[in-house]
């Protein structure tokens, strides 16, 4: 079994091609559930939604999340009430929301229904939320604190962080399967996701930075800064917040007690030495992601690397 650690956009664009090199029986995916949020009374799983989007191939692939072809009829009904609606929910993505409430209101945790979310859209891979807890990445900006979705998309991640919470992380427990998935792993990848927000909420989970800290199977990350910056999202800035260098070596630092290999991209390859210098195996190869051959291609580097 492969596990990987997963955010949004940038770690399903790298599954795309996992899934090509891995057999999807044979992947678990343990998937960021900082950024969820209730949005006009519905439990939204943005991360979860566009792994499971993108894998299926229903993923709007020019916006980057929601469903292809997909209408917004909802929201322009919701206009008529007053509604605020910064937040972008297509009707097709409508009843997957709805679905996902009705189902946790009537008792079924969050690790269940994505189950469920994920067989109907016809897929082998075994989704996993972080923790199926209350647990919610919040940023705080010019002295108030938000919604990372409302920092994100509303706000267009403009206004400058000063810190970064996650709500819930002293009571939430590892949803079930998570720890053992990462004990049993015949190696981890750590997907080129907001090392910050997307993999920090994961880590941020009692227990789970620990068991990567404690496994024997081989660690190994993507950077998703190239040239000190990121190839989408707030990152390289979030990075600076917390007094991290925005670079594949900052990176390094964040993920440093428990990687073994960081995979940087060709144009960062004066970081190796660096990179290594913090005992972490640094391997230099193409990460931008513009085609599927291209992802296809960085899945079989990572796995290569698992392999050796």
């Amino acid at each position: 079994m492969i596990v990987t650690l997963a955010g949004g956009v940038g770690a399903a664009r790298f599954l795309e091609g996992l899934v090509r090199v891995v057999p999807q029986r044979e992947l678990t995916i343990i998937g960021n559930v900082g950024d969820d949020i209730e949005v006009y009374g519905l439990h939204v799983s943005p991360d979860l939604d566009i792994v499971t989007y993108t894998l299926s191939g229903t993923v709007d692939t020019s916006k980057g999340w929601g469903i292809r072809n997909d209408t917004f009829s909802f929201l322009s009904a919701l206009r008529r009430y007053g509604y605020e609606t910064w937040f972008n929910i297509g009707d097709k993505d409508l009843a997957t929301h709805t679905f996902r409430t009705e189902q946790l209101r009537k008792g079924h945790s969050l690790t269940q229904v994505t189950a469920t979310i994920v067989d109907r859209f016809g897929l082998g891979v075994r989704l996993l939320p972080a923790t199926d807890d209350n647990f919610q990445t919040y940023v705080t900006c010019n002295g108030t604190e938000r919604h990372f979705q409302e920092y994100m998309v509303k706000l267009q991640t403009k206004p400058r962080v000063q810190q970064v919470s996650f709500h819930g992380a002293k009571s939430a427990k590892p949803a079930h399967d998570v720890i053992r998935s990462i004990r049993e792993a015949r190696g981890i990848i750590i997907c080129p996701s907001n090392p910050i927000v997307s993999i920090g909420a994961i880590l941020n989970v009692p227990r789970i930075r620990d068991a990567l800290r404690n496994t024997a199977n081989k660690v190994i990350a993507i950077s998703p800064i190239v040239r000190g910056r990121t190839i989408k999202g707030p990152a390289d800035k979030l990075m600076r917040t917390l007094g991290f260098e925005p670079t594949a070596v900052g990176v390094a630092e964040f993920y440093r007690d428990f990687l073994d290999v960081l995979i940087l991209d060709r144009q960062d390859k004066r970081l190796a030495k660096r990179i290594e210098g913090l005992g972490i195996r640094a391997v230099i190869t193409n990460t931008i992601m513009a085609t599927l051959e291209d992802k296809i291609r960085l899945a079989r580097n990572t796995m290569r690397e698992i392999s050796s």
